[in-house]
């Protein structure tokens, strides 16, 4: 392989010329030749025995060239970008100039580099951090999602449903007294007063009794996700099979002794508190971190590539399939359920994936700038936490994560340490922003590195008044590249 030209031919976009050696290619034709030929029937041969020789005057001089440069072009991409001394950040686009068997294969490669931007500031961001206290409201909340968790299921006998109950029915929803698709389920468990079903739909089924067989009214939203649905009026047929309702216990200190390690309920409550404070403190963290991201990126100076952020859209997009499939659903059957295209849908993570983009290239330029070193002791010990993450021997771990990204990522992992160490946090209690103020020139916050802006959101659960009888509880337990290639002519 030679590398015969590099051409600077955008920002942060590059040409390389690569001739590969026609001896080399000879080698790779003659490979492709044992590959391919036991497949080759030629009048005259056994199937598999015909020579090369008489194969490409049969089928072409260039008959086995597509082959051979599969098998010859990835170490010559790779040997070209090393030489070149490029930073790619985004796989290369290659395409056949020429080959020929007496001159070997021309390659054009072109790639994207790293951008060279400027972080115009790091170091003392302002930011406010909400400093939240824990009411005994937030500690009822609390409570009240353990007595959801150690309800009593129970079967309603003698009344009509109501509001709070869970339904179990049948039903099937007719269009223009036609069935529609997805319109039918049957057993299906209906939380009456939850918003799962279409609006309206569970307040009809309050008041009938268990047996009932009845018909109810519904308007599809003009917004419903199915064309032929949206604001449609349609008919369910309804079979009321059963009805359930929730029991719940007392809140006293035998609930408390039985779903905790404490004795009294006022220890349990203490312990809970504590849990919310921390989990307020380490929101209240995340939010700093998340600010400081957000001001970190108005303070980066330079173009970067779009196909960063496309590459990033992509490995989002890849990430959400992945995990659907763990699910057992296919992107296209979530696309269907969603009334979504694969285009808009891949369009919901661009926001998100160009912010994580920018944060890590102002990063890395911090880590550049503040010269931040990771020791071998520390890249060891971060195998050691993926071997015990992914249960995995660390040497194989080694395989798949290259030590080149773990101590790029710990080192920045550092520089994020300093943007915060170095901030000027505002303290403001929750509650009384004008006032209560208390201003710090710097807040070491925790070490963690989180790049991506998460907001937490609470849920809040209406109190139920407990029931009179007591309930017992449980205590709860080098990838290849496509080429483009000119058609090549036998």
């Amino acid at each position: 392989m030679s590398l015969t030209s590099v051409k600077n031919i955008d920002k942060n976009k590059y040409e390389l010329e690569v001739k590969i050696d026609k001896e080399v290619f000879e080698k790779s034709i003659n490979n492709e030749y044992k590959r391919s030929v036991k497949d080759i029937s030629i009048s005259g041969f056994r199937k598999g025995k015909a020579p090369r020789k008489m194969v490409e005057k049969m089928y072409g001089s260039k008959v086995f060239f597509e082959g051979a440069i599969n098998e010859c072009y990835p170490t010559a991409v790779n040997d070209a970008v090393d030489e070149s001394k490029l930073d790619l950040v985004a796989r290369p686009d290659v395409e056949i100039v020429s080959a020929e068997i007496d001159e070997g294969v021309v390659l054009k490669i072109t790639c994207y580099t790293k951008p060279e931007i400027e972080v115009t500031k790091y170091k003392g961001l302002e930011v406010d951090k909400n400093i939240l206290s824990i009411s005994d409201d937030d500690i009822d909340k609390e409570i009240q999602k353990k007595i959801e968790q150690h309800a009593r299921i129970t079967t309603v006998e003698g009344r009509a449903a109501e509001k709070g109950d869970d339904a179990i029915i049948n039903f099937e929803g007719f269009l223009e007294g036609v069935p529609f698709d997805g319109g039918k389920g049957e057993n299906h468990t209906l939380s009456l007063g939850t918003g799962q079903f279409i609006p309206g739909f569970e307040e009809k089924i309050v008041g009938h009794n268990v047996g009932e067989e009845f018909d109810i009214d519904i308007t599809f939203p003009d917004d419903y996700h199915s064309e032929d649905l949206k604001g449609q009026s349609v008919i369910f047929k309804i079979k009321l099979l059963e009805l359930k309702s929730k029991e719940y216990p007392l809140i006293d200190d035998e609930f408390a002794k039985d779903i905790s390690e404490f004795d009294s309920l006022i220890d349990f409550r203490a312990d809970i508190k504590r849990d919310l404070e921390e989990k307020a403190t380490k929101s209240a963290e995340d939010a700093v971190e998340s600010k400081l991201v957000d001001i970190l990126i108005d303070h980066i100076d330079g173009d970067i590539p779009d196909v960063m952020f496309e590459q990033k859209i992509d490995e989002e997009v890849a990430n959400f399939e992945q995990k659907l499939k763990s699910q057992g659903m296919a992107l296209d059957l979530y696309l269907q359920y969603t009334g979504s295209d694969k285009e808009s849908f891949r369009e919901t993570f661009r926001e998100n994936s160009e912010k994580q983009v920018k944060v890590r290239v102002a990063l890395e330029k911090i880590v550049k700038l503040e010269d931040i070193q990771v020791s071998s002791e520390e890249i060891e010990d971060q195998y050691n936490k993926f071997s015990e993450m992914y249960k995995m021997e660390i040497e194989k771990i080694k395989q798949h994560i290259p030590q080149d990204g773990v101590k790029l990522d710990l080192a920045v992992s550092k520089a994020i340490d300093i943007v915060k160490n170095e901030a000027i946090i505002t303290e403001i209690e929750a509650g009384d922003v004008d006032n209560q103020v208390v201003k710090k020139s710097t807040k070491k916050t925790a070490t963690k590195k989180k790049t991506v802006d998460k907001s937490d959101s609470t849920v809040e659960i209406e109190k139920k008044k407990s029931t009179a009888k007591k309930t017992p509880v449980k205590k709860s337990p080098a990838k290849k590249s496509p080429v483009k290639k000119k058609e090549v002519e036998g």
